[in-house]
């Protein structure tokens, strides 16, 4: 492949953020045939198509899809550059966190409490299953992600992965069940339960926890996000099996309460990075801040 040629890059990028050829070169004051020519430059210099038409649409291959990915840091870094040699100040580009969509909120809150404590810093919340938040790392679409996953770097990608907490896994009753003992016995066997799904590893440490004390727990509901979790233990009148960060407010106020903790349980939650040359301002100390978060 040739050397790539940014400003052919930057007509590609235009194009695909409109989806049509005409009203971009009408932006870009200039023909559509020599637009075309630009992208076709491109392509070709690329060896892969990046666009296929659909009726009057350009729709964006697989490929075009990632280049476009990238177009859009280049060119939206470009732009506040821009913005701000014109303002005369050196701002700080937003922060973008990826969120692991079925985590905790309130430990999300926790994390993100340094920053809500600037005036002049601007950060960004994106919640997405796993492997599109590694996705959008990989491609610089994030500056980390908060997950439960610890992701081991390999020859591929170099991940970095902190430990920010270790929390114990509860179980946490309603108020009606808040009789029951602080350590497990026969009562316990009477009782409905709501738990995490068989997606989560905490499933598994709780069936090991009932075989271990030959409980048969009567499972009413289950859920493999922990802000469904957190509506079940308010509103079903049932057990529920989680780390207790998730109802902070809740045990806080005194609607839900923690019997015991499963002994040697824990979910993890880890920030994850990547190795560049060139991090995020903000990262060392917002990093260092939310060490061994509780």
């Amino acid at each position: 492949m040739s050397r790539l040629n940014y400003h052919h890059l930057y007509y590609f990028w235009r194009v695909a953020k409109h989806g049509n050829l005409t009203a971009t070169a009408q932006q870009l004051a200039i023909s559509q045939s020599a637009l075309s020519a630009q992208i076709n430059q491109l392509e070709h210099s690329i060896g892969q198509p990046l666009f296929t038409r659909e009726g009057r649409t350009l729709v964006l291959t697989e490929l075009g899809q990632t280049v476009l990915n990238y177009a859009e840091d280049i060119f939206q870094r470009g732009e506040e550059l821009q913005q701000l040699l014109k303002q005369g100040t050196l701002a700080l580009p937003s922060l973008k966190i990826g969120v692991l969509s079925s985590m905790s909120r309130n430990f999300i809150d926790t994390f993100i409490q340094p920053l809500m404590q600037q005036n002049d810093v601007h950060f960004q919340l994106i919640a997405r299953p796993q492997p599109e938040l590694q996705e959008l790392l990989a491609q610089h679409q994030l500056d980390i992600i908060l997950t439960n996953h610890e992701l081991p770097s390999n020859d591929e990608i170099a991940w970095q992965s902190q430990l920010l907490a270790r929390q114990p896994v509860s179980v946490i009753a309603p108020q009606p069940l808040a009789h029951l003992p602080t350590q497990i016995d026969a009562s316990y066997r009477e009782q409905r339960w709501v738990v995490p799904s068989y997606a989560s590893p905490l499933r598994a440490t709780f069936e090991s926890f009932c075989t271990q004390h030959e409980l048969a727990p009567d499972i009413i509901a289950e859920a493999d996000d922990m802000a469904m979790l957190r509506l079940l233990a308010r509103d079903s009148g049932a057990l529920a099996v989680m780390p207790a960060v998730v109802v902070r407010d809740e045990l806080l106020s005194g609607l839900l309460s923690k019997r015991f903790e499963l002994p040697n349980s824990f979910e993890n939650f880890y920030a994850v990075t990547l190795s560049r040359k060139y991090q995020h301002p903000l990262l060392p100390s917002l990093l260092q801040a939310t060490q061994h978060l509780s």
